[in-house]
């Protein structure tokens, strides 16, 4: 297992590294070249600032079994296609039985801001320590629910 980390404006990038830590996952944080991020735990790969670069940079290098954060859903549905598990930096973990409503409503509300001429939307709330502390749980949740199936699929467990 590895854990994946879409780390453009991340904000969630250390509560990530230290769980990570915890459980000796190795981490890739994955960033263009307007967010260069430095590390002590995690591999830091940087890349061209071209449109959806990160994305398509992450997608190529994860695999099944791996951990994906983003905020993204298009990164989300294409990880969850390769096998990979995905997670929002709410806390939210994308799944096979939510990406498409989730992937429908984005496009219906960005088809909504095209027909109103409102193409500036505010932006997220400030994140609050509830908001890392619900993500961090969420996680780490993750993490064990994944390293378990993959001991079962292994056969240590």
């Amino acid at each position: 297992m590895h854990i994946f980390v879409d780390a453009d404006a991340c904000p969630v990038v250390g509560i990530v590294e230290d769980i990570a830590e915890k459980y000796n996952i190795p981490t890739t944080l994955l960033c263009d070249t307007n967010h260069v991020l430095h590390s002590d735990y995690s591999e830091a790969i940087v890349v061209g600032a071209g449109a959806d670069a990160v994305d398509y940079k992450l997608i190529s290098i994860c695999h099944k079994g791996d951990v994906v954060v983003t905020q993204d859903y298009g990164v989300a549905a294409m990880a969850l296609g390769k096998g990979a598990y995905a997670i929002h930096q709410s806390g939210k973990w994308y799944t096979n039985e939510n990406i498409d409503q989730m992937l429908m409503e984005r496009h219906l509300n960005k088809k909504a801001r095209r027909s109103s001429h409102k193409n500036h939307i505010r932006g997220p709330r400030k994140r609050t320590e509830e908001d890392d502390v619900r993500f961090a749980q969420s996680f780490e949740k993750l993490i064990l629910m994944a390293k378990s199936k993959e001991g079962a699929q292994s056969g240590t467990i």
